[in-house]
This record gives C-alpha cells, structure tokens and sequence, in this order.
C-alpha cells in the first residue's frame, strides 16, 4: 500500500528578492527537533496511521509513476516489514498531521525481488529523477538519502574507534565506549558556488566528467578559517585566474551528493584574461547574455541541471 505523493504548493521564501525556493528545499517541513528525545512520542508515530516511511536503498530512493512524471512512493508506518529490515530510521519531521521517517533497508540484496517490495515502486538515484519531482518531494527525498549516508559513514566513533550507536531519533550518534562517550553530530560540507560576471558576460567553466557539452558557474568548498565571500574571490581566481569584487550572496540549496550545502553568490570580475587550472576544469570561457538567451541545449553546449543552483544562479542572471 502506497499514500498519494505530496502536494506540491511551493512555499514562502525568505532570501530576498528570491520568488520561489531552490530544489531540495522544504519551508513547510517542522522538523521537530522538540521531540527527538521524547521516546514515548517517537514510539507513538512509529506505528501511527499518519506517519510515512521514505525508503532508501544503497542511496537510492523509492519512486512512481511514469519516467517523465514521478513522485516519491510513501509506505505506511502501519506496514510491519519494514521494522525487521531497518538497519537506520531517522525522524525527518512533521508537515501538516504528517510525520515523516527515513528507514535504510541497504541490507535488502534486490527489492524489486522482494516479495513484500516488489510493487511499491523502483528504487533510483535521486540526480536522476530530482529535476522531475515537486520541490517539497525532492526535499524529502535529499534530507532522507542526506541522513541515511550519515550514518552509512559513521558506524564508529572518529576519537577512539569504538562502534557508535543513533539517538536521538536518527540525528545523534553517541561512542558506546564508557571512556569515550563522544557524541557524533550529522554534518555538512559548505561549498561556494557564484556567478560570475562583467556586465553582460558570465564566467562558465566545464569539467572532463561532466555530460557532453555541460557547462556551470564555478564553485568550491569552504576552507578553515575562511569567509564565505573570500572563498568565491579565491575559488575564481584558482580555477580561472579571475579577480572578482562587489560579492553578494543570493540564495542556498541541499545538495546531499552526498552532504553539501551549495552557498549561492554573485560577484563582479575585474580582470577577463583567463588562466584556466586544468586540473580543475577543462574548459572556461566568458559567454554573452544574448546568445545564452538565443541557444537551444544541445550536445556542443547545455546549461547545467535545471534541479542545480547553478542554474536558478543563470536562470535569474538571464532574466535582467
């Protein structure tokens, strides 16, 4: 048995000037970080009719539907298999009378040879299916798959070695050494990622790995000790050689491949000789408003996936 997909209404935006929310981001969502310690509560909602459970599979998450319109496939908590096959469960939150629970069933050699799995759906990769989903089911989707890699790479403690244990309802993980007892918090890897551009140009630069053609504004992770608006400076002038000025932030997005928080920038070039690092890009060029307005993607040049940052970034420089 399988709940309907979620409404896909989007939701208030706080950044400014922002007129819908990036991918991956879910306003509604309480996360209900009040109850994670409450284990009457959390017993409560993992046997009641109104809690979903959001499967994730080797980092795959469970769909519907047809390939041009899926949706996210929601099993009732009230289902029993899913209790003996849990290797994780995390509380994701609540929307509505709707709790929501990540459970990893990876131990699963093959679900669609289930016999209790097969026929809730197809399990697929999220960068697959992402830019086709509603926003609020992405965002469901990302935060599951963000949590249960978590705990995928945290098994043992990082001070002493010993095995570590989850509490608080999927978001903690504390050392089971007496000794030890270090508590283990999920994290998140800040990344840069800014648009570029001199006026009526922008900045794009393309790696060997990329699908043929694809091209993107540049980005980088944060380093210690360093501000978000001087990692775009130094992440520009590395890759490109490009000096930049007038750094301002726009917006941020998820990005749980596997646990990234994308930090959205502009900034204003002030050189335009390129002196491209190859072992960072294969590729960078400057690229006029109006042709980008006037081409069509195709196999010589596309912009990035329309579920990225990166492309809202474009997407909104073009519409000036």
């Amino acid at each position: 048995m399988l709940f309907p997909a979620l409404a896909s209404q989007p939701g208030p935006c706080q950044c400014p000037g922002m007129l819908r929310p990036n991918f991956y981001v879910h306003p509604s969502l309480d996360r209900a970080g009040r109850y994670r310690r409450d284990t009457e509560w959390i017993a409560r909602v993992t046997i009641s009719e109104h809690t979903r459970i959001l499967p994730v599979w080797q980092g795959r998450n469970l769909i519907v539907g047809p390939p041009e319109a899926p949706h996210v496939a929601m099993v009732p908590a009230t289902e029993t298999w899913w209790r003996s096959v849990a290797a994780e469960t995390v509380m994701l939150g609540i929307d509505g009378d709707v709790t929501y629970l990540a459970v990893d069933i990876s131990g699963i050699a093959d679900p669609a040879a289930d016999p209790v799995l097969a026929g809730f759906g197809s399990f697929l990769d999220l960068r697959a299916v992402g830019p086709l989903l509603p926003h609020e089911e992405g965002a469901l989707l990302a935060y599951a798959r963000g949590m249960v890699w978590w705990h995928s790479r945290h098994r043992f403690c990082g001070v002493c070695g010993h095995p570590t244990v989850s509490s608080d309802a999927g978001h903690r993980r504390d050392c089971t050494n007496p000794e030890c007892r270090t508590q283990h918090f999920p994290r998140t890897d800040p990344a840069v990622i800014m648009l570029i551009h001199d006026g009526d140009r922008v900045l794009l630069g393309r790696q060997k790995a990329w699908p043929p053609g694809m091209h993107s504004v540049l980005a980088g992770f944060l380093e210690p000790g360093e501000s978000l608006e001087d990692a775009v400076k130094r992440e520009v002038l590395e890759e490109a050689g490009i000096r930049v000025d007038d750094v301002r932030y726009h917006s941020s997005q998820p990005w749980p491949f596997p646990q990234s928080l994308m930090v959205g920038f502009t900034g204003r070039a002030v050189t335009s000789d390129l002196q491209v690092d190859q072992d960072e890009l294969e590729s960078a060029a400057w690229f006029e408003r109006g042709w980008l307005r006037r081409h069509v993607d195709d196999e010589s040049f596309r912009l990035p996936r329309r579920d990225s940052i990166a492309r809202r970034l474009l997407e909104d420089w073009l519409a000036e």
